[in-house]
């Protein structure tokens, strides 16, 4: 079987990205991470799939980790989905409207930079110390669609970040499922550069874009910072998050501003 596919960057996090509104391709884990193989495959952190929609919805999006796991949600992904989706429409579409499984994401193209509407996070909880190894950390926690817990830091580059890394993303406290491992400095008040350890990738990526709006929020809640935050990430491109926060001093909704590349296209044999 031969595969056409589209491979897309968003700030150096990569994807294969399919085109599956007809619903004929059924991809196994096993394909899945081949395709994400650097040495056998294509070679992506992640696949996206457009399909039908199941709601009121343009497209439903489908993530899958390269470990060939789904996933509810993607910020770099996300915005590469709606670049890649707007060019199956019959115009030239000023937001595109889609499905995954963190609720619907508006995305608004501004060039090559991508808007996205995260919604509401949900699940932030209260900084609390935990052991990573030899080391206590304090870590604080929110979900901006898929789960983040965040260890602000003096210096990220003294960070073993696989060691690190992976022991934050298993701990107990965030059982059964764990969690994306992020680790955050404060350049300035509003300006954090940050590096991620991303479940489902079992690695550092260049970029995590719903690791970057955790940050900035969790930044926003514990320093007081006002709406845009910026953050650099690991591949050199820096985001903007804004968010607006409710009555009850909650966040009421987030959104992330980055760009979406298009980097080729080819056909893989299956």
């Amino acid at each position: 079987m031969e595969l056409h596919f589209t491979k897309m960057n968003g700030a150096g996090n990569d994807f294969v990205v399919l085109n599956n509104r007809s619903l004929a391709l059924q991809l196994a884990p096993a394909t899945i991470q081949r395709l994400c193989d650097r040495h056998r495959g294509v070679g992506a952190d992640g696949l996206l799939a457009v399909e039908p929609a199941q709601g009121d919805a343009d497209f439903r999006m489908r993530y899958y980790n390269s470990d060939g796991g789904e996933a509810e949600m993607c910020g770099n992904g996300a915005r590469c989905f709606a670049r890649f989706a707007a060019r199956l429409m019959a115009s030239s579409p000023a937001s595109v409207r889609f499905e995954t499984q963190a609720g619907i994401i508006v995305a608004k193209l501004e060039g090559d930079l991508v808007r996205l509407d995260m919604g509401r996070p949900t699940d932030h909880r209260q900084p609390r110390s935990l052991s990573l190894g030899d080391r206590d950390m304090e870590i604080h926690f929110i979900n901006t669609g898929v789960p983040h817990a965040v260890a602000f830091v003096e210096d990220e580059q003294k960070i073993d970040i696989r060691q690190l890394g992976a022991a934050l993303r298993h701990h107990e406290a965030f059982s059964p499922k764990g969690t994306n491992a992020n680790f955050a400095r404060v350049a300035a008040p509003g300006r954090l550069v940050l590096r991620t350890y991303e479940r489902g990738v079992e690695d550092e990526t260049l970029a995590c874009g719903t690791g970057v709006c955790a940050a900035a929020l969790l930044h926003a809640a514990a320093t007081g910072a006002e709406s845009p935050v910026h953050v650099t990430v690991r591949g050199g491109d820096t985001m903007r998050v804004d968010f607006e926060i409710d009555a009850n001093g909650a966040f009421a909704v987030a959104h992330l501003t980055g760009p979406a590349d298009f980097v080729f296209e080819g056909v893989v044999s299956l």
